[in-house]
């Protein structure tokens, strides 16, 4: 049942991530299966190790939103990082959040570095376009605007990196 329920958590996480690199928007589906999928790992443990896991992930959900509400972070990001932590003992929410603060530097390294090498006057990637041509044509155009990063891509990673290194030891 574990495998299973880390597999769902994955695939959401996937779909989150690409979501957000394609259009800058995170499915509440996918923030509400890897809520739920989270808590259903967490309820394994009993319901004293649950609660505190609640609590420590409605507690990084409330700094989070301080985040938004100052215009740092998208409310998609808020959620799924939230719905990441339901699923995690709570001692190890920090490294999640380190492992996403991670990824979300090089993913704005990459950012910078992506400036410097696509092309200034990249071609409207048409239909008969690869889908790489298709990705560097819509962020060349969202870095000329100064849009957002899709931090939904550091979160799964942060989200994808915890599972893998920690319940697939066990």
């Amino acid at each position: 049942m574990t495998t299973l329920l880390l597999i769902v958590i994955a695939a959401a996480l996937i779909v989150a991530a690409c979501s957000d690199l394609a259009v800058r928007r995170i499915p509440n589906a996918a923030s509400a299966v890897v809520a739920l999928a989270g808590l259903a790992l967490r309820m394994v443990e009993g319901p004293g190790p649950l609660a505190a896991t609640v609590a420590a992930a409605g507690v990084l959900f409330i700094l989070l939103f301080a985040g938004f509400a100052r215009g740092v972070l998208g409310g998609g990001d808020v959620k799924l990082a939230s719905a990441v932590a339901l699923g995690l003992p709570p001692a190890t929410i920090w490294d999640f959040v380190v492992a996403t603060a991670l990824s979300g530097g090089v993913l704005a390294l990459g950012y910078l570095a992506a400036q410097r090498l696509i092309p200034a006057t990249v071609a409207p990637a048409g239909r008969g376009a690869s889908a790489l041509a298709r990705v560097a044509a819509a962020e060349r155009w969202r870095m000329r605007r100064r849009g957002p990063l899709p931090y939904g891509v550091a979160i799964a990673i942060g989200g994808l990196t915890y599972f893998s290194n920690h319940f697939m030891m066990q």
